[in-house]
């Protein structure tokens, strides 16, 4: 083995080597010197964010073209990046609690390694690599998810979790198995689709296709496999929750448009097109439907989160580089906004030990700034102007309807009409801060400085990526090598 190939993975490395340093500072730390884990995890993280965006992608396949390291590949690493940087300054004060202060070091590592499952399934063009890259991913979610071990809501989560994962990746599996018969013995995402645009479409194929996308669908929430959702967020640490409604998504969602665009393109009109539709309907018209019966805001969070997931796979539809381009910087918004109101939820939660929709009647009169900043996220999330998420919502439709196709003009009518019921649910929440009579139910705290922080960048996230254009240009000047990367590489 060339082991000069390693340097061609250099954001996997800079992550196990912060995850490295983590566990030695750790273990090797007595647990009244361990204050000090938090900021320097949180420093050497953002200066790792900062390198990876600045290392030119190497454009280039490795291990046998199993890995490949694009300038869409480093852009969406990046954008991770900047999730998880905000998810670490959102749990600071959680992680000084007496109940998780002991074992904050296992949090930050469990986040790292997720976090380089991940990479690898954004650089994977082999299945193999896929499937240890979903793994790495899924695996130490469980355990996240069970962080808070003396709460029984934590367990339950972890179990259904568990068992989710365990049966999509089952799914999943077979399917793959599947598709290694009908290529005739290769896992490559070239070679499978060379094998299937000059074979039959058999009903072998056909079953793969639709175990890979329910093995897929799992991680991203879509409808019908998106039942796990809301049991697990309302349980699982408010942190966690908001670790898993944007950072997961987002690597889950480029991995499936490369694999569908590089591994099933020739089935998209015979196919997966019209499965595609289903989901994605299904999706963005569940999560919001149930979303306006929920009065647990992580409850109402996780609905949320899984509309937007239906909207989020309109790019994949496209499979084009400007609807990579646009789903990416849809991916960018989409984490801002929803960590801005779960900034507010876990603020709220950690003073007060409030989560229900009713306890934020007249909240903006004890609380103005995170009002304020509540609403901004709830209108971006709705895709109200001026804010980001309209932009990411507009530019995401012109995506799809850049391709002449009367059933994607119809998907995207219907996307719009559901626009306009995410819109009634989350003026719910609006509402109950801004215009519910009555005294405030919850009292005037001070949040944490990590808190401000983190909110401070969500709020400008929300602000201007929609009126600076500079990420949406830069993400649209990516993908068109990307898709010719996906398509000619190997």
């Amino acid at each position: 083995m060339d082991y000069s190939q390693f340097g061609a993975m250099l954001p996997e490395l800079i992550i196990l080597g912060l995850f490295f340093i983590v566990f030695l500072v750790d273990t090797f730390t007595k647990d009244g010197e361990k204050k000090f884990l938090t900021p320097v995890t949180a420093i050497l993280f953002a200066l790792s964010t900062i390198a990876i965006w600045i290392i030119p992608a190497s454009d280039q396949a490795i291990f046998g073209g199993m890995y490949v390291d694009t300038a869409a590949c480093k852009v969406m690493k990046a954008i991770l990046n900047i999730g998880v940087f905000i998810v670490f300054l959102q749990s600071a004060e959680w992680v000084r609690t007496d109940e998780i202060a002991i074992r904050k070091g296992e949090f930050y590592e469990l986040i790292l390694v997720t976090l380089f499952g991940m990479y690898l399934m954004i650089s994977a063009r082999h299945f193999l690599l896929f499937i240890i890259g979903l793994e790495a991913a899924s695996l130490p979610l469980a355990a996240l998810v069970a962080f808070n071990k003396k709460h029984y809501d934590s367990h339950e989560a972890a179990i259904k979790y568990i068992l989710t994962a365990v049966f999509s990746s089952a799914i999943l599996l077979m399917g793959i198995s599947f598709v290694y018969a009908f290529s005739g013995g290769s896992l490559y995402f070239e070679d499978i689709r060379n094998a299937i645009s000059v074979g039959a479409h058999s009903g072998l194929l056909i079953c793969a296709l639709a175990f890979v996308i329910a093995g897929i669908g799992f991680k991203l929430s879509l409808v019908p496999f998106h039942l796990w959702t809301a049991d697990v967020y309302q349980g699982a640490p408010t942190a966690i929750t908001s670790y898993l409604s944007v950072i997961s998504k987002g690597s889950a969602a480029f991995a499936f448009f490369v694999i569908f665009v590089q591994v099933f393109g020739t089935l998209y009109s015979g196919l997966w097109e019209w499965m595609m539709y289903a989901v994605i309907i299904a999706t963005i018209t569940v999560g919001n439907l149930f979303a306006i019966r929920q009065k647990n805001m992580k409850r109402f969070m996780a609905f949320s989160s899984i509309s937007q997931a239906g909207y989020i796979m309109l790019g994949v539809m496209t499979e084009s580089a400007m609807g990579l381009g646009s789903m990416m910087f849809y991916i960018f918004v989409y984490i801002v906004s929803n960590l801005a109101a779960f900034g507010v939820i876990s603020a709220v939660e950690n003073k007060t030990g409030k989560l229900s929709m009713d306890d934020y009647d007249g909240f903006h009169k004890t609380n103005p700034r995170l009002s304020f900043a509540m609403t901004l996220a709830m209108f971006s999330l709705a895709g109200i102007p001026p804010f980001a998420g309209f932009f990411s919502k507009i530019l995401i439709f012109t995506s799809v309807t850049a391709v002449d196709s009367m059933a994607l003009y119809m998907l995207v009518l219907i996307a719009l009409i559901n626009t306009i019921i995410s819109l009634y649910y989350y003026l719910l929440v609006v509402k109950a801060i801004w215009l519910k009579p009555g005294d405030a139910k919850i009292e005037r705290f001070e949040s944490d400085k990590c808190d401000r922080v983190a909110m401070c960048l969500c709020v400008s996230g929300i602000v201007f990526l929609g009126l600076v254009p500079y990420i949406y240009d830069y993400c649209i000047e990516v993908a068109p090598t990307a898709i010719a990367t996906i398509t000619t590489l190997l």
